[in-house]
């Protein structure tokens, strides 16, 4: 009989239905200002005596708060405020009160019941424009790009006088300054400095400085090599539209829409760690010889070790890192360096067999003090400062290529917090946190009040036409129309996708075209009646010959979208992801749903007539 579905499609319509309604239920809960605690370093533990401390400073900073839960892991802190307003005032009452060795972020907590979390359910991601997320403003420090230079070029420079047999000293002062005697030698390696004569008693002197030209260089290679560096980052912390630009000379913003873990974005985002990897002297060299190995470390046992101050190859060069485990269970390293980087390993250890080579981990961190200002009140003062730390010293049995592993870790967290600051790119210079908040909608709550209510409006008047106009069949597309808002909204927040306000023109027009769609089949169905054909076949044959055309439209439309999407950025991807969403679903409701309904009211039934115009249109017998 026409017209008459088997009932696994009715069940099928009616589950997807119940699913959507489920996995869009998260967005009706909205989360809670909170504080997220988390060690600077992996192996920092956050429990419920660090916990105590932060409220006890929250009650006396008098600001209200619930909720303050510990992870299973041991790894962070969450303390939930009463009011949004009062969290940057939190985040300094706990910054002071835990001190060094701990970061207090500013984050949004998600209040989706247990048990829709289990169940997968969460809240669809909002962008900047909608509900804010958090902005951080980082600045270069130029000062260590230029000295980290200096540093190449004293090295570079001692390793060309002893290549080329030249006796001579080489130093460097505070006006970063380059002296040795062989003037020839560096204007032919270095013709980027500016060398400069001076006579002195008994000795002939090359002073060499750097160009403004080249500190400008090294200053924009700095921010662009970090501004990349912080961009993988983001990447890696899966964020959806971030925003990583440069501002000004050395500055860098970072904002990041909705995101949820804030404290662990903030530490990956401002973790300075690099890795280099040195000679150590031989345990019996004569204390004479040890003196030339100017640099020491600590070891992770904490006894000093003498290491060369020439650097083999730093974090730089290296092209992947992966955490895995050695054939004890231990946890690791898997480094793979780039052409250049395996080079430099190659030469360095073919000709040192037997000695040992050093992996130091430099990591920048800052002193917090706090002093009285002009005015009285207390300000916090961070001083940076480079904690070195000498992963593990092993003897070098034969020489390494372009692969090789890093042991002596103590945790898989350790080694996969390694990786992943390896694999994102070393900072070619540290970095701080100058600024952080919060971000409220960009476009002002009046702007996003007349966009959401756009999509109501516009609904309205969709539904009031088609309600008007189709009569019985108008209806249908209105409830039609009514699941695919909701496919929507849980098609989003199942795979995470990030609404902004164009995203709302997204689902503005998403509406007109899941209407569009009903509007040419309900447009063929009635020139089947005007044929002289029955009711019931002339439903059958208008949702038939509907299907190629509405196919047609929608794929055509969904590829300008993923065109969109592709080449796009911010905002214009925003749209492009609301539209390929709202195509996909409106063409299940408008081609499964709409038919479904249709097929229960007039499927199996001898129908005279079908009210779907301004008038009743007649047809022959079912």
């Amino acid at each position: 009989m026409l017209n008459r579905d088997p009932l696994w499609k009715y069940l099928l319509v009616l589950t997807v239905v119940l699913g959507a309604v489920l996995y869009a239920s998260p967005n009706l809960y909205a989360p809670d200002p909170a504080l997220q605690i988390t060690g600077e370093s992996s192996a920092t533990a956050v429990d419920s005596a660090v916990l105590a401390r932060a409220t006890r400073a929250l009650d006396d900073a008098s600001i209200e708060y619930f909720g303050g839960t510990l992870a299973e892991d041991g790894r962070n802190a969450l303390l939930r405020l009463r009011e949004q307003d009062a969290q940057l005032r939190a985040q300094a009452a706990v910054s002071r009160a835990l001190g060094d060795g701990y970061i207090v972020a500013l984050n949004l907590a998600e209040t989706t019941p247990d048990w829709l979390a289990q169940l997968g359910g969460r809240p669809m991601k909002l962008g900047l424009d909608l509900s804010g997320g958090v902005h951080f403003k980082l600045e270069v420090d130029i000062d260590a790009a230029v000295e980290r230079r200096m540093e190449f070029y004293l090295n570079a420079t001692k390793r060309a006088l002893r290549e080329e047999r030249i006796r001579g000293l080489v130093s460097r002062d505070g006006a970063r300054t380059v002296r040795e005697r062989a003037r020839a030698l560096i204007a032919e390696r270095f013709p980027e400095l500016l060398l400069d004569r001076v006579d002195a008693p008994g000795e002939w002197v090359i002073r060499a400085s750097m160009s403004d030209a080249t500190l400008d260089e090294i200053i924009d290679y700095s921010v662009s090599q970090n501004l990349t560096t912080l961009r993988n980052r983001v990447d890696e912390l899966g964020v959806s539209e971030p925003l990583v630009q440069r501002q000004g000379r050395n500055r860098i913003v970072v904002e990041l829409p909705g995101i949820q873990d804030t404290a662990e974005a903030k530490r990956i985002l401002g973790k300075v760690a690099n890795l280099e990897f040195r000679l150590l002297a031989a345990p019996d060299a004569p204390a004479s010889e040890r003196q030339r190995f100017e640099y020491r470390s600590a070891d992770r046992a904490g006894a000093y070790e003498f290491l060369e101050r020439e650097v083999i190859i730093t974090g730089e060069r290296v092209s992947n890192a992966q955490a895995s485990f050695d054939q004890n269970g231990q946890p690791n390293v898997q480094i793979s360096l780039d052409s250049e980087g395996g080079t430099r390993m190659s030469r360095a250890t073919r000709n040192n067999i037997k000695r040992r080579m050093g992996v130091l981990f430099i990591e920048r961190r800052q002193r917090t003090r706090y002093v009285a200002d002009e005015s009285g009140t207390e300000v916090a003062v961070k001083t940076p400062y480079d904690e070195k730390k000498l992963l593990t010293a092993p003897v070098i049995q034969s020489a390494l290529g372009a692969q090789f592993q890093i042991t002596g870790l103590d945790t898989p967290m350790e080694a996969s917090e390694l990786a992943l600051m390896l694999r994102a790119g070393a900072l070619a210079a540290p970095i701080a946190f100058v600024e952080e908040r919060t971000v409220g909608p960009s476009l002002g709550a009046e702007n996003i009040r007349l966009g959401v209510q756009s999509v109501q409006y516009g609904l309205l008047l969709v539904v009031l036409f088609m309600a008007a106009y189709y009569r019985v069949f108008g209806l249908c597309a209105v409830l039609a129309l009514s699941a695919n808002l909701v496919l929507l909204v849980a098609f989003m927040s199942l795979i995470g996708a990030t609404l902004t306000l164009p995203g709302i023109a997204g689902i503005v027009l998403t509406v007109g075209m899941a209407v569009d769609a009903n509007v040419l089949i309900f447009s063929r169905i009635r020139e089947e009646l005007r044929g002289g054909l029955s009711p019931q076949m002339a439903i059958h044959s208008g949702f038939e010959r509907a299907v190629a055309t509405i196919l047609d439209a929608n794929i055509t439309t969904l590829i300008v979208a993923v065109i969109l999407y592709a080449v796009g950025t911010g905002p214009v991807k925003g749209f492009a992801v609301t539209l390929s969403v709202g195509i996909l679903t409106s063409m299940f409701t408008a081609i499964m749903g709409t038919r479904a309904l249709v097929n229960l009211i007039y499927g199996g039934r001898r129908v005279q007539a079908l009210a779907i115009g301004r008038d009743v249109t007649l047809g022959g017998a079912a």
